[in-house]
């Protein structure tokens, strides 16, 4: 088990790093293709989009072929973009390579994560899956400096050694056995699991810190270039940040597993609202990084609860993990794809201060609606009760 999940960590790990490593390039990309802010979030966006192509069919190829053979694809995929990003100049050519290591990721998710969960106590889920995705999100938050060695060495260089990476994790994923291949689900497994409560509020909650983190990926960095912060500067913010996200994603977990979902998501997101609030009107530096830091770690904590409803939900409801999982991956980059596309568009017509709005009022929203939620849930409970 303990093996299973330094690989899972492992593959999280770098399928984020990749994503993130963009961060401090995009004002380089932004001054030397001559992209606005709705150009530099569809550079951004090009990765959700591959995840949005590759989720189902990487879902398809957990249950098919096994989670072992699923995460092989997608590491070849993933040595491809990276060699692509690599050598590729201009805009289309850079962005094709975004969409191909995004289309990897909806393989790698769906293998890696489907088979923690068929090794995985189902006491410990919580805490496995916050374990994982703190590594994810480490991924993240460290990409910005693998971004900004680039900006210094060379993307060649860099993102060559990053494919050759690729094939030191195929050779590891050979060594741990795997689980056996899934049925493909019917139409009604399908049916059950979007209209199980828990499986569509996990989409729904999967989405909503992919889109504030697109958002983020996009304006802050332009943000502080503009301030005159520079590639390594900029990396070194995401950097410091990701202990202090990877140390909350696991208590997160554990929260989860001893109180349920209900809290942690709560405070996540009035901390994600009060946050995007301070954002939004673009403080100096001195504040603005540290708001910056502590917003990613209140939408980072929002993918462990979401991880455990839609594992439950899919469960509950007859649909294999690796399907689960594959659906996961869309309504992922369904966010990620509008947040930095949305935000880049609205930023370049209005300012940074009405997308940070906008990600303040939609935390607002499902803090509200997690709230009422909770309040029916208890109202049946009480009836049922009293029913005896």
């Amino acid at each position: 088990m303990r093996r299973l999940l330094v690989l899972v960590c492992a593959l999280v790990w770098v399928d984020t790093m990749l994503f993130a490593a963009l961060t401090p390039l995009l004002p380089h990309f932004t001054h030397h293709l001559h992209l606005s802010k709705a150009g530099a979030g569809a550079l951004v966006a090009a990765y959700a989009g591959g995840a949005l192509l590759g989720g189902l069919p990487g879902g398809v190829a957990t249950a098919r072929l096994g989670a072992r053979r699923a995460v092989l694809v997608g590491l070849t995929l993933m040595g491809l973009a990276s060699l692509g990003f690599a050598f590729a100049h201009g805009f289309w050519p850079l962005a094709a390579a975004r969409l191909l290591q995004g289309a990897a990721s909806g393989f790698t998710w769906a293998g890696s994560f489907a088979w923690l969960l068929a090794a995985a106590p189902r006491a410990r889920r919580g805490e496995l899956i916050g374990t994982a995705l703190g590594a994810a999100v480490f991924g993240a938050l460290f990409g910005p400096v693998v971004g900004a060695a680039a900006a210094l060495l060379g993307r060649a260089p860099v993102f060559a050694s990053l494919a050759g990476l690729s094939v030191v994790l195929a050779l590891w994923t050979l060594r741990i056995e795997s689980i056996p291949p899934e049925q493909l689900p019917s139409a009604t497994a399908y049916g059950r699991a979007f209209r199980n409560s828990r499986f569509a509020a996990g989409l729904a909650l999967m989405a909503l810190p992919s889109l504030l983190f697109g958002v983020l990926s996009t304006l802050a960095p332009l943000r502080l270039s503009a301030a005159g912060w520079g590639a390594a500067a900029i990396g070194g913010v995401w950097l410091v940040g990701a202990g202090f996200e990877t140390a909350l994603s696991p208590i997160a977990g554990r929260v989860l597993d001893r109180r349920g979902v209900v809290l942690p998501v709560q405070i996540s997101l009035a901390a994600g609202a009060a946050l995007s609030l301070g954002l939004a009107f673009s403080p100096r530096p001195l504040v603005y990084v540290p708001l910056l830091m502590a917003a990613a770690g209140a939408y980072g904590v929002l993918f462990t609860p979401a991880f455990a409803l839609i594992a439950e939900g899919a469960e509950r409801s007859g649909l294999p993990q690796g399907m689960a999982f594959g659906l996961m991956n869309a309504a992922w980059a369904s966010g990620a794809l509008v947040g930095p596309a949305a935000g880049g568009a609205v930023a370049a017509a209005s300012g940074d201060v009405v997308p940070f709005l906008i990600a303040a009022g939609l935390c607002a929203a499902a803090w509200a609606a997690v709230r009422r939620a909770r309040h029916r849930t208890t109202a049946r409970l009480t009836q049922s009760d009293l029913a005896r």
